[in-house]
């Protein structure tokens, strides 16, 4: 097989699992706290953390492996300006997922064990996924600017 289409295709995946769980899991969790039952928001608050390891992770792994061996497979310079671009819109999404987001989910996570099971949601995993819809939102928009970026090069 072709390393350029392998290493393309293991890219175009990562997107797909990547964007698709971030928009997913986020409309998912919005649902979920929206009913304000608390054993639907704590089984989603798992499901979230769950699906960002596996998917999420998973799929940011595979967008910069491929991506980061393709272009060295044709010699192309990473600050190439449309490369560049989708580089830093990437990055920056990772960044507010690595300083906010995951210490965010931790503590909603944490929150959610004690009222998982009926108890009362506490006013600070409100202001807490305040916080965390704001950021996700951002942290949402910044790669999917990046599909246009890398479709129109």
């Amino acid at each position: 097989m072709d390393s350029h289409l392998l290493l393309k295709t293991m890219h175009l995946v990562g997107a797909v699992l990547f964007i698709g769980n971030i928009v997913v899991t986020g409309w998912w969790k919005f649902m979920a706290d929206f009913t304000g039952d608390p054993r639907i928001i704590g089984f989603a608050q798992r499901q979230v953390t769950l699906t960002d390891w596996v998917f999420t992770l998973g799929g940011v792994l595979l967008v910069a492996i491929g991506g980061i061996c393709n272009a060295a497979l044709h010699d192309m310079p990473l600050d190439t300006p449309w490369l560049a671009l989708g580089s830093i819109l990437f990055a920056a999404s990772g960044i507010i997922w690595v300083a906010v987001l995951i210490p965010l989910q931790m503590r909603l996570g944490r929150m959610a064990k004690g009222f998982a099971h009926g108890g009362p949601i506490p006013p600070a995993y409100w202001r807490a996924e305040k916080l965390w819809a704001f950021f996700g939102v951002l942290a949402t928009l910044l790669p999917l600017a990046n599909i246009p970026v890398m479709v129109f090069k």
